[in-house]
């Protein structure tokens, strides 16, 4: 195997494995008050770009990797934006009836 392809795969593992406690810790404990927004944001649509650069290069190791990577960022996203804006109306509602 060429050494191009050995990094490549050491970088996917490294990438995949950096993700994935944040995102079971996330969907665990649905607690998102100290991840930044924007970086999700644009760290899902940098993974979504590397996936589509994986199938016009014909590369399935990158395109494989950055689906993954890309999913990981949704899912803590979408737990992100539902914490900051559906949370914050049910908790306003919370105090508005004391």
């Amino acid at each position: 195997m060429p050494l191009p392809d050995i990094i490549g795969y050491i970088a996917s593992i490294c990438l995949i494995f950096g993700y994935l406690p944040q995102t079971v810790h996330t969907i665990r404990t649905r607690k998102t008050d100290d991840i930044a927004l924007g970086t999700f944001l644009l760290m899902g649509l940098g993974a979504f770009f590397f996936a589509v650069q994986g199938v016009m290069l014909d590369n399935i190791p990158l395109f494989i990797t950055n689906v993954i990577t890309f999913v990981m960022s949704v899912i803590i996203f979408g737990i992100k934006m539902y914490n900051d804006y559906f949370r914050i109306k049910d908790d306003d509602r919370k105090d508005t009836r004391k």
